[in-house]
């Protein structure tokens, strides 16, 4: 067990993961499954292991990196949060207006990046809107948020000139 446990001190090293992640890294290292849950019991009463404060850290990272809800929700679930601590994570973590700061601001840049490949009046087509739209949904974005700021965008195409 103690190398197990050393074994997960090591990858914890680097950065929070969770449980889920955790197990799956120690099973790669072929420790057995004995092995794993008393370290992984050791790391919860020692406190190393928390997924609670795991998936906190993991929201502020992200949301950081204009990352959205959607996606952050998603990457929770297939790094083995539930439901109930990636949603209180998402809540506890994510302020509305920020992320709709964040939206803004990664929506002109890639608009001005549009315009650039595509012509000044790239934005003002359907084509513009949709492309412009589904990477920032590819972002993780709610689409009725992404809608209005895509509308917005395009309503003052004169501040995109590149520079």
């Amino acid at each position: 067990m103690t190398d197990c446990y050393t074994a997960a001190l090591r990858i914890l090293r680097y950065r929070f993961n969770s449980e889920v992640e955790l197990r799956r890294k120690l099973r790669a290292k072929k420790f057995e499954k004995e092995e794993i849950d008393l370290a992984v019991a050791r790391l919860h009463r020692e406190q190393w292991l928390d997924d609670a404060r795991f998936a906190g850290a993991f929201v502020r990272t992200r949301a950081n990196k204009r990352v959205g809800r959607l996606r952050i929700r998603r990457e929770l679930q297939a790094a083995g949060v539930g439901d109930d601590e990636a949603a209180k994570a998402l809540r506890d973590n994510v302020d509305a207006e920020r992320e709709g700061e964040a939206l803004r601001e990664l929506c002109a840049r890639r608009a001005r990046i549009l315009v650039r490949r595509h012509g000044e009046d790239y934005l003002g087509t359907e084509e513009g809107r949709t492309k412009l739209a589904a990477y920032l949904g590819a972002k993780g974005y709610d689409s009725a948020l992404v809608w209005e700021v895509v509308r917005e965008i395009s309503r003052t195409q004169d501040g995109l000139q590149p520079t």
